[in-house]
């Protein structure tokens, strides 16, 4: 089965009405997946983009919710002592020099009970990649984190002896590319601890393990075969995992974890975060966690689409709420104008040097 991004093809705004049958969130066999594959290219540009899809219910008013939003309680996810527990019945995989679990084979055992929240069969049922208050997103690897990995490369940004909180972390891409960077500490968050527990912290365990585990390769930067087999029992190098802490739940909630907790706290030099800002409901609960938990002299990137049909935010939306809130300058600091515009930006507290 091979590894899949699970991006969408949504190029333009007429093409919203077509959301419900181009559900992101396949769980079907190799044979009925490749036949989807091969509809999408007959009839889609080949730009992939992976914009969040609202449900069938949602897609009937574009205009942003007022509804009250939920508050998920935080929650500090363990470090397995057995780190082989952590890739049990999972496939691993490698693009360049990351290693990540296949997500199909781990939504199809979420399926099969192994998702307490349930997010997947609600994922599946609403046809939706997005249900607010339920599930935020997090069970794939979303476009703007390949644009965000690239600029660090490009920018040279250094995150030797760094703290760096990975936002809304998914996959936990953007923070593994910092533990592999030489970061002091490397903190994850995500919504849902189904995501946390099946897919962040296996993927940290999985760039932490002996480079001998045999794994699928591809130095090109694109998606490679699966393993022949499953990575072999390795001796693993606790010392980089050492460095990490997982947390699951609302930012406030996380937030007041932190800042609350017995455990020693610094502020973070580093706030990664790859298309957080889909939702204008969320733009107070994200802006006030950064403000609370960034160095005074820290930075944080951002990487977004320039504006997201049917849920209605985007970089532009959000940096206007930046500005009226006078707490931070941003800068956007690349445009990847293909398919739909993406966007890089940095944040900095206005009196930070």
């Amino acid at each position: 089965m091979a590894f899949r991004f699970n991006f969408s093809i949504d190029e333009h705004e007429n093409n919203e009405s077509d959301a419900h049958d181009n559900v992101d969130l396949q769980l079907c066999s190799p044979e009925h997946t490749q036949e989807r594959a091969e509809k999408t290219k007959q009839t889609a540009d080949p730009v992939a983009d992976s914009s969040p899809r609202p449900g069938a219910d949602e897609q009937q008013d574009r205009t942003p919710s007022k509804k009250k939003l939920l508050f998920k309680a935080a929650k500090e996810h363990d470090i397995p002592v057995d780190l082989n527990k952590a890739l049990e019945n999972k496939v691993v995989e490698r693009v360049s020099d990351l290693c990540y679990v296949n997500m199909s084979v781990v939504e199809m055992m979420c399926l099969d009970g192994t998702d307490a929240e349930g997010i997947v069969s609600k994922s599946v049922s609403s046809h939706s990649d997005l249900i607010p208050g339920v599930y935020e997103g997090g069970l794939k690897i979303w476009e703007c984190t390949f644009d965000l990995i690239d600029y660090f490369s490009e920018a040279e940004i250094q995150f030797t002896d760094k703290t760096v909180l990975d936002l809304g972390c998914g996959a936990g891409l953007l923070g593994i590319v910092a533990l592999k960077g030489k970061a002091e500490k490397v903190h994850f968050q995500d919504y849902n601890s189904t995501v946390i527990d099946e897919i962040t912290l296996p993927n940290a365990v999985a760039n932490c393990i002996n480079e001998g585990s045999e794994m699928g390769s591809g130095g090109d930067g694109k998606t490679s075969a699966p393993p022949s087999k499953r990575p072999k029992k390795a001796a693993c190098s606790p010392d980089a995992l050492t460095k990490c802490r997982f947390f699951s739940g609302e930012w406030s909630e996380v937030s007041q974890l932190l800042l609350n907790s017995n455990k020693p706290f610094s502020k973070y030099n580093i706030i990664l975060t790859s298309e957080t800002i889909y939702n204008p409901d969320y733009y107070g609960a994200l802006h006030d966690t950064l403000a609370q938990l960034l160095d005074k002299n820290g930075r944080v990137y951002l990487a977004s689409k320039a504006h997201y049909f049917g849920v209605g935010g985007g970089i532009y939306l959000f940096e206007k709420f930046v500005e009226e809130r006078n707490v931070f300058r941003t800068s956007i600091v690349k445009i990847i104008d293909k398919g739909l515009q993406r966007c890089i930006m940095e944040m900095a507290f206005k009196d930070s040097s």
